[in-house]
């Protein structure tokens, strides 16, 4: 075994290893595995991660992840009318996602993120962006309708990681809101 690449091969194998054995002998009924399981999941549709991808424009990408929430909660909230609401966006949006409660939670939890970090990137690259503020605002309105919903939720959560994508989601709705509490007063338009 003289060869270097077979060596550099087996030892990554035997490093990952214990990691992957453990995960798969890990009972999966178990909060660990639900959270496991969950960060592997998309948070967002393949229609969705499209839109993503095709709108640059920050406030409208933002508008974009605002959508995906929403339609996780009208999946969670009322089914009939997401059923509803799929057939008239499924040219645009795609089918409704799917997934247990504690996934739509952990999504709901992820999309806030990744909005966040799409906010804080664009405003690294140009901090004197009008669009920082606008999509700030943005989520900062759909964050302060959809709070008390999720915070209406937290005694149904029927499981331990349930409740813990249902509190990130929550703590990711709250960073936000704070953010937004920091920006200066909105100007009159005339």
């Amino acid at each position: 075994m003289n060869n270097p690449s077979i060596r550099r091969v087996l030892l990554a194998l035997l490093l990952a290893l214990p990691v992957v054995g453990t995960l798969l002998c890990y009972p999966l009924n178990t909060p660990l595995a639900a959270s496991v399981a969950a960060r592997q999941r998309e948070h967002l549709t393949p229609a969705e991660i499209e839109l993503v991808r095709d709108t640059q424009e920050l406030d409208k990408r933002t508008l974009v992840f605002v959508k995906a929430v929403e339609r996780r909660m009208l999946v969670m909230t009322d089914p009939t009318a997401a059923a509803k609401q799929a057939q008239k966006d499924v040219e645009l949006w795609g089918e409704l996602p799917q997934g247990t409660r504690t996934q739509l939670f952990s999504d709901i939890g992820r999309i806030l993120d990744e909005a966040i970090t799409n906010i804080d990137d664009a405003a690294e690259r140009s901090p004197q962006s009008t669009l920082l503020a606008k999509s700030l605002r943005i989520l900062a309105e759909a964050s302060q309708n959809l709070l008390p919903r999720l915070t209406a939720m937290r005694d149904a959560a029927l499981t331990e990681a349930e409740r813990d994508a249902l509190e990130q989601a929550i703590e990711n709705a709250q960073t936000v809101i704070e953010a937004a509490k920091k920006l200066p007063p909105e100007e009159k338009k005339k």
